[in-house]
């Protein structure tokens, strides 16, 4: 018999002028779980990422010098912070490279709703996919993948991510990458390695390190006939390529990028160049979430609640009474 009274009270206190921004906060933050997603124009981008996957990738030569990491794990971590930023609706898809051509593992699949799909296989992209130990960059590799994105779609770009050593080398006056100029793909060649040569891991066919590449294991680098050869080669070791990976991305219409960092590979996928406007499902829940915590602040903080504007109103009349008061007196 009591319980009915006291509902009354409460539903009375809770529905008080004075409790109303609790009500409304409340509503609010229902209204923010429930809100499905608006579908609204914005820009968005739609990617093949394509890792090379030779063991020159395994060069332990960037991140920090207290502990270094194989390029191929850097780039990975790089592109994991990078796919959390990228807007929702955008959509990215792998691919890795060795030989003469790339080898599509998934389709772009949007990254917002597909994030943790994206994050789990990304972690199995790794030198044991290798079909071969030797590769041609700019003859095959980037042409092959130039060729997968324009057939996944329109407005499909590629992010080539290599250190840039082809095996058997090549000299660099080859030109190798003027059938690519009639392809409408653009995309970024993103370079990632050290400065100095290091020592290339060998790995078996099952991804384990079995010493170091040797000089004569490898083929150096050709000779022109008839020119003396300038320079001892050294393919055994391995540093960026980085000027010769510029040389190929201004010849295709690419841009060429370092990856020094995650910024570096997020700059280069947010590049305004290629992002195209479509609709896309966005979440605007952070709305009305905002604005219940602007009503429950102003209600409960002090200096701008309710109370604390009845305290200063208080406040302001009785020391206006009290100047009066203190007038009055030396008035009499």
């Amino acid at each position: 018999m009591k319980i009915a009274p006291l509902g009354r009270r409460l539903a009375r206190l809770f529905f008080s002028r004075q409790q109303w921004p609790l009500v409304l906060a409340l509503l609010l933050l229902v209204a923010a779980l429930a809100m499905p997603p608006v579908t609204l124009p914005r820009d968005t981008a739609t990617y093949i990422v394509t890792f090379d996957i030779t063991q020159s990738m395994d060069t332990e030569d960037v991140g920090s010098s207290d502990a270094p990491s194989g390029r191929l794990e850097f780039a990975r971590a790089a592109m994991r912070e990078t796919l959390g930023k990228l807007p929702c609706g955008s959509k990215v898809g792998w691919s890795v490279f060795t030989g003469q051509r790339t080898l599509l593992l998934m389709l772009p699949i949007e990254v917002c709703g597909n994030f943790d799909t994206l994050q789990s296989s990304l972690k199995e992209i790794d030198g044991r996919m290798r079909w071969t130990n030797w590769s041609r960059i700019a003859e095959g590799g980037i042409y092959s993948a130039v060729r997968t994105a324009h057939e996944v779609g329109p407005d499909t770009s590629v992010i080539f991510v290599t250190d840039g050593q082809e095996a058997p080398p090549v000299l660099p006056s080859d030109d190798r990458v003027r059938e690519l100029a009639s392809e409408k793909v653009h995309g970024s060649l993103i370079g990632v390695g050290g400065d100095q040569p290091a020592n290339i891991p060998k790995t078996d066919a099952n991804g384990n390190r079995v010493g170091f590449w040797r000089a004569d294991e490898v083929i150096q680098v050709p000779t022109v006939p008839g020119k003396p050869t300038t320079a001892e080669s050294h393919e055994e070791l391995s540093e960026l390529r980085g000027e010769y990976l510029a040389l190929v991305a201004s010849r295709i219409g690419f841009k060429y990028q370092r990856l020094v960092g995650a910024e570096a590979l997020t700059r280069a996928m947010l590049d305004p160049q290629l992002m195209h406007r479509e609709p896309a499902a966005t979440n605007l829940n952070w709305c009305p979430a905002l604005l219940a915590l602007l009503l429950l602040t102003w209600r409960f903080l002090p200096s701008w609640g309710l109370r604390g504007l009845r305290s200063r109103r208080r406040l302001t009349v009785s020391s206006s009474a009290s100047t009066a008061g203190a007038k009055r007196a030396v008035a009499g």
